[in-house]
């Protein structure tokens, strides 16, 4: 199969917006003072403390420099635990300082969740990293992106599918997200770089590592051409606990997941699972009932992932998506400012169910459940009974 041969221009597809061309100025990242990312620097290396914890700790006690001087006591978060209590007595200013002076280096970056170039769609998932650890373009990661995972012992068609399907994506200026594993990971990251597009590695270990280690240079290509993202501080090793909790930030981050070779005991159905938790479009490309690194991408398929044999299939669910995603992360809006957006005029005013919003607009009903709960996140929409309005 030729993927090269799609037909988006004559189909009546609607082309992918180029980055950053909204006619507003974006609005400067929030950084915040030195002494509180330290103390958000030192709580990431807390015992016991994940996202979903930090978060919480958040919620109750945002000032976190008092949160580390009493000790938690003015946390209302139930069960801080002793290691943790006793940490705070005696952070790991080391590692922060670490940190500090590897964001020194060139193209290196510290992001909280609090910045304005955090990601608003990593923002959405159920337990988003409170920081991001970026080497290369920090812009791109507001960029519409596709997940392209698979095996790490493909076939050499399903290399070849990979490479030239993010190719071709790639062209259409869909920046392609994988986790720099071997197979079809780094296919993808590969065939983008060969069309001179954009790509993202998200890695399982700090990003002052390229792992596995053959992958080193085509993980200098993607810091030149791209970003390499972690949640991982600068030394983190690659253990193997990080990997599995890096692929929520794979698909966290996308549109998408195009899952291509699996078997059903893989990694990549991972990823794929926590898309579809996620409220995002999961593709798998199909196979021979004899292969077993298709059974996977079948069992996706029987679930409800969609078919994927070309680009155009791809495109036609995420176009309408990327142009919305390319508005909302770079126009500046307030609370009394309410985005022009295609998707709210087909809304309307009047409370209306997902499937008339199915109906109205075109779109897949994951595509319009993702939209609503970005808009019922900006407090623009509000949901009562299984029916949505417009508050704004």
């Amino acid at each position: 199969m030729d993927i090269l041969q799609y037909s988006s221009q004559s189909s009546g597809i609607t082309p992918f917006p180029a980055p950053h061309t909204v006619s507003e100025p974006v609005p400067p990242p929030i950084t915040p003072d030195v002494d509180t990312l330290r103390h958000w620097l030192a709580l990431l290396h807390a015992p016991g403390v994940g996202a979903i914890r930090f978060l919480r700790i958040l919620e109750h006690e945002p000032d976190l420099p008092r949160f580390f001087a009493d000790r938690g006591a003015s946390c209302n978060e139930p069960g801080i635990p002793p290691k943790l209590r006793h940490y705070l007595g005696k952070p790991n200013w080391q590692a922060v300082d670490t940190a500090l002076a590897w964001a020194e280096g060139a193209h290196c970056h510290i992001i909280s969740l609090f910045d304005s170039r955090y990601p608003a769609l990593l923002k959405e998932i159920p337990d988003p990293p409170p920081i991001l650890f970026v080497r290369g373009d920090v812009d791109l990661l507001t960029q519409p992106q596709l997940a392209m995972v698979g095996s790490r012992n493909p076939s050499v068609s399903g290399s070849q599918f990979a490479h030239d399907f993010a190719a071709a994506l790639s062209r259409h200026d869909l920046t392609i997200t994988s986790g720099l594993a071997l197979g079809i990971d780094a296919a993808s990251h590969q065939g983008a770089l060969n069309a001179d597009g954009k790509t993202i590695a998200v890695a399982g270990t700090g990003p002052d590592r390229i792992y596995p280690t053959r992958h080193r240079e085509l993980g200098y290509h993607i810091v030149e051409q791209g970003a390499l993202v972690s949640e991982f501080p600068p030394g983190t090793p690659p253990i193997a606990s990080n990997f599995p909790r890096r692929n929520r930030i794979i698909s966290g981050l996308s549109l998408g997941t195009l899952v291509i070779e699996a078997a059903l005991k893989s990694g990549s159905l991972i990823t794929a699972r926590l898309a579809a938790e996620q409220g995002r479009e999961v593709f798998a490309v199909p196979g021979s009932i004899h292969n077993p690194l298709a059974r996977g991408c079948h069992a996706l398929i029987q679930q409800g992932a969609k078919l994927t044999m070309e680009v155009d299939d791809v495109l036609e669910e995420l176009a309408p998506l990327a142009s919305f995603v390319i508005e909302r992360e770079h126009t500046p809006t307030s609370k009394n400012t309410v985005p022009d957006h295609p998707f709210l005029e087909k809304m309307g005013f009047e409370p209306i169910s997902i499937d008339a919003l199915v109906e109205r607009s075109g779109l897949t009903a994951e595509a319009v459940s993702s939209m609503l709960l970005t808009l019922e996140i900006q407090g623009i929409v509000a949901s009562t009974g299984g029916l949505y309005s417009r508050i704004n």
